[in-house]
């Protein structure tokens, strides 16, 4: 007779590479049933943008087919994003789970980029992504995500632009394109708290935060008002953006909040013409840099046509043109950012 026990103790031996644990240890078997020589049972991934999906579902099935008696297994694959906020923390979203910032000390670099092909390639695998524009005084994200109408009001709440699965907010939604917004401190203070609490965001398993450069008013007042999961920063490769980048992160990191990894934009170009690779602004160094702070390195995207064609015309790159290089180096920076914000969600819950 096959038991549920023999059936744990095989997927006992299903390890989860980035995590360091087995599935069973880390609660993703679930509803194990046994009828006869027929096992099935749900596999729960911690996040549906989980690039090893298929790989433990072959291996469950392998590791349950050995045990005697064993002629068929069905295996149901999910995913449920976790999330590991204090109660005691001042929280303006409380129905996001994971608050992941998107910045960089400098300006240029391809933060905005960066976070819309991001929230949608997470939106592709079937999370629930919500996207902010906290850039006041140069809010790109409308027009990357081709947004042509005004937000509307629901009992005094705003309702977020829905597009290309994304529920997205920014301060260019509500200003004429060409309106500047000329903001002290405390305005940027209090707008910034009011895009958390008076946009009607929903249920979110991430809600991805588009950052103005620097290291001021904003990112202080996102660190305060919400629990951060925490923080991206894009760099490009050449020095001079590199030193400003470890300002960030070491503002980050004084401020408490972890760092889920470091993009490298601008990395290369590659000739359409000829094939050759040139390094216009160097590369490698945004690699070298997260290697020497001790935090991961997430992906390098090179200096490419149809990632600029397609966030002017509103359609990011992993929609636009979903089978080119580009697409699958966003859709890989955003598997490995979900997978850290698994293994930091983890970490908290251990640790409490």
């Amino acid at each position: 007779m096959i038991t549920k026990e023999d059936v744990l103790d095989a997927l006992r031996t299903v390890q989860d590479p980035e995590l360091g644990e087995d599935l069973v240890s880390l609660n993703m078997i679930r509803d194990i049933r046994i009828e006869g020589d027929r096992v099935s049972f749900t596999v729960v991934l911690t996040t549906p943008a989980c690039p090893l999906g298929m790989e433990f579902q072959e291996r469950c099935e392998e590791a349950v087919r050995r045990l005697p008696g064993v002629r068929e297994v069905a295996i149901t694959m999910t995913a449920d994003v976790g999330s590991a906020v204090a109660p005691e923390q001042e929280n303006l979203v409380p129905t996001v789970k994971n608050v992941v910032a998107v910045g960089s000390v400098k300006g240029g670099v391809g933060k905005s980029t960066v976070a819309v092909n991001v929230a949608v390639a997470l939106a592709q695998t079937g999370a629930a992504i919500g996207l902010l524009d906290a850039d006041v005084y140069g809010p790109d994200i409308p027009m990357m995500m081709g947004c042509e109408r005004t937000p509307v009001q629901t009992e005094g709440k705003l309702q977020p632009i829905v597009r290309h699965g994304v529920r997205f907010f920014s301060f260019g939604c509500l200003v004429p394109e060409e309106t500047p917004i000329i903001w002290r401190g405390p305005l940027l203070h209090t707008g910034i708290r009011q895009l958390l609490k008076d946009v009607l965001w929903g249920e979110l398993d991430y809600l991805i935060v588009d950052l103005p450069p620097g290291t001021g008013d904003v990112p202080l007042t996102l660190s305060q008002s919400v629990p951060l999961t925490g923080t991206v920063i894009v760099t490009t490769p050449q020095q001079a953006a590199l030193s400003v980048a470890l300002k960030a992160l070491k503002m980050w990191r004084q401020s408490g909040v972890t760092i889920l990894g470091m993009v490298e934009n601008m990395s290369y170009f590659i000739c359409p013409g000829c094939g050759t690779r040139t390094n216009i602004f160097d590369s490698g160094g945004a690699e070298r840099a997260a290697t020497e702070a001790n935090v991961p390195f997430l992906g390098r995207l090179p200096i490419d046509l149809r990632i600029r064609e397609s966030g002017d015309q509103g359609h990011p790159l992993v929609l636009a043109d979903p089978q080119s290089p580009s697409a699958a180096v966003f859709r890989g920076i955003a598997a490995r950012i979900a997978a850290q914000v698994s293994m930091r969600n983890l970490m908290s819950v251990g640790r409490s």
